[in-house]
């Protein structure tokens, strides 16, 4: 498997001595498709024991036309539930899901028995969340709480806490500055995120910004610990108190008494939104790169 030599390159990294600092990297493909990994995995998740996540066939009814475009309930949700193996989609997404953990397992191993244990920042994230049928959904591509929900985690001695959990939202634009102020480094200014150190050494200090996610141009959704607020490039919107509505089955945001909420929201959108450049058909001699880049150059940008 990729992911297994990758992990062990890393872990003979760390093996070695080093005279001075050092950033290392290890990026795993696990579970991102195809599910194929070594039967064992399978095996820990027998297919009469599998659960399939709650769906409404009316899930999509109260969402405008962007969110149930991106959605699209008549692509990969149809094609599973004509092919009848829902379960054992499941099954294959766990079992990728335990063979990545498996070898993040590894990492840590070596990592710990390394000299290098009291002295390294640790940092793990997965770079998306996954739906498998919620609000009749597939994949990623999406700005509701499964494809945007994500692991983050973060271990920096004399700072973290073991077994610590915080509940804030926070976004990955994050990671950047926070590991600036853990080494001591200057954060750039052309840096919009915000370092997430205080909440690494109290998950429940005082923390006022919701998550971020952008999928596509104009496209936002902005996280809070009570809210999920959903701005779509034609301004359509959607709007779930994921305090009572976990699933977010509910869109409330054509309701009157949640317009304060919304405004407040719309208040921390982007500012900027950048279009993505112009794509070029491919000429001969690669002309059409070149195009391409000239169109961008001249793409306006709002």
């Amino acid at each position: 498997m990729g992911d297994y030599k990758t992990v062990s390159w890393v872990i003979d990294h760390l093996d070695k001595s080093h005279d001075k600092p050092f950033f290392l990297a290890c990026g795993l493909h696990k579970p991102h498709m195809p599910w194929n990994v070594p039967q064992k995995y399978y095996d820990m998740y027998p297919l009469d024991k599998i659960v399939l996540p709650k769906v409404l066939d009316t899930d999509l009814d109260d969402i405008p036309p962007a969110g149930v475009k991106m959605a699209r309930p008549d692509g990969d949700h149809k094609t599973m539930l004509e092919s009848g193996r829902w379960k054992e989609a499941v099954q294959a997404y766990l079992a990728a899901c335990t063979f990545a953990d498996a070898m993040v397992g590894r990492l840590i191993d070596a990592l710990d028995k390394s000299p290098h244990k009291d002295n390294t920042i640790v940092v793990l994230w997965g770079d998306h969340g996954w739906h498998l049928g919620e609000k009749l959904h597939w994949r990623k591509f999406s700005l509701w709480e499964e494809a945007t929900r994500a692991p983050l985690m973060f271990v920096a001695p004399g700072v973290t806490q073991p077994k610590g959990e915080c509940r804030r939202t926070v976004d990955f634009m994050s990671i950047y500055p926070t590991l600036c102020e853990l080494c001591g480094l200057e954060i750039p200014k052309h840096v919009e995120g915000k370092s997430v150190r205080s909440l690494l050494a109290n998950p429940s200090a005082p923390w006022y910004e919701p998550a971020l996610t952008t999928h596509g141009y104009g496209n936002h959704a902005l996280r809070s610990e009570a809210w999920r607020y959903i701005q779509y490039a034609d301004g359509s919107e959607e709007l779930y108190d994921e305090r009572k509505d976990p699933m977010e089955w509910t869109n409330l945001a054509k309701k009157p008494q949640y317009d304060a909420v919304k405004a407040e929201f719309g208040q921390m959108l982007p500012k900027v939104n950048v279009r993505p450049p112009v794509e070029a058909k491919t000429n001969a001699g690669g002309q059409g790169k070149k195009k391409a880049k000239k169109q961008a150059a001249r793409q306006p940008q709002p």
